[in-house]
């Protein structure tokens, strides 16, 4: 799928190759993915950070933009839980991005964009977003998985999803189906085809006790990985890619071929 790069990793620049792409107001995309955060037993547990560099990388396949390395630490709570998940206190994760986009603008950095591979991280993620724009004027532009890539969310036959699911695995098994163990998985719906329909939301913090009401994961998954394929997985990464595009395109009309 990806094409000979037009854009630059930025760690693969010296410092004097990194001033002279920031010299001409190349835009800066940052992904974000959990480095290390469970998924199941049938997804390893960089599964965000895995996804979120792929969708670096094709981006950059297609257009002339620095990418930055993945934030692979974050604010994670619904999975502190699991061995390995690794979870920052919400005060922690906005610091962390804060200094982090702060440190590209001192640099001169203006254009930055934000691809963001989780659910827990939106709040945080917009919230520093604005207080960079107050405190700077630069306005820093962020997409959410939840929003992009949603054409192809009609493909799926899995009653309802949301982590480790048959979306996840599917894009998993077309980025890197070695690391996609199919059998493992199980459908896991916990509690959630019970749940009362609301126009409210509570927080979750999964865990494996059926009594736990929608906490309860019996695998820390949520939905029905083994409907899970690679040609899912395809077509839903090349509408994510393709929407990125797009989108940055929008947002930065001089990127355009």
């Amino acid at each position: 799928m990806t094409a000979a790069p037009r854009g630059v990793r930025l760690g693969d620049l010296t410092f004097p190759e990194a001033a002279e792409w920031i010299a001409r107001d190349a835009p800066v995309v940052i992904p974000i993915g959990a480095a290390a955060k469970e998924h199941g037993h049938h997804l390893p547990l960089a599964t965000d950070a895995i996804i979120a560099e792929r969708l670096g990388e094709e981006v950059r396949a297609r257009l002339p933009v620095v990418v930055a390395p993945v934030v692979g630490f974050g604010y994670y709570p619904a999975f502190h839980r699991y061995p390995g998940s690794q979870h920052l206190s919400s005060a922690t994760y906005h610091a962390l991005l804060t200094e982090l986009i702060e440190s590209f603008v001192r640099q001169g950095v203006r254009r930055i964009a934000l691809i963001n591979t989780g659910v827990s991280t939106e709040g945080t993620v917009e919230n520093v977003c604005r207080d960079i724009y107050s405190a700077h004027g630069v306005r820093v532009a962020y997409s959410h998985i939840r929003v992009f890539g949603m054409t192809t969310r009609g493909d799926m036959e899995q009653a309802l999803g949301g982590h480790a699911d048959e979306h996840e695995t599917s894009v998993m098994l077309a980025i890197d189906p070695a690391r996609v163990h199919l059998d493992r998985a199980v459908p896991d719906y916990g509690n959630m085809r019970e749940a009362p329909r609301s126009v409210f939301a509570q927080p979750v913090i999964f865990c494996d006790d059926p009594a736990a009401g929608p906490d309860y994961s019996a695998r820390g998954a949520r939905g029905d990985p083994t409907l899970a394929t690679v040609e899912k997985g395809r077509r839903a990464l090349d509408a994510m890619v393709g929407e990125l595009v797009a989108g940055l395109v929008a947002l930065y009309p001089d990127l355009a071929p």
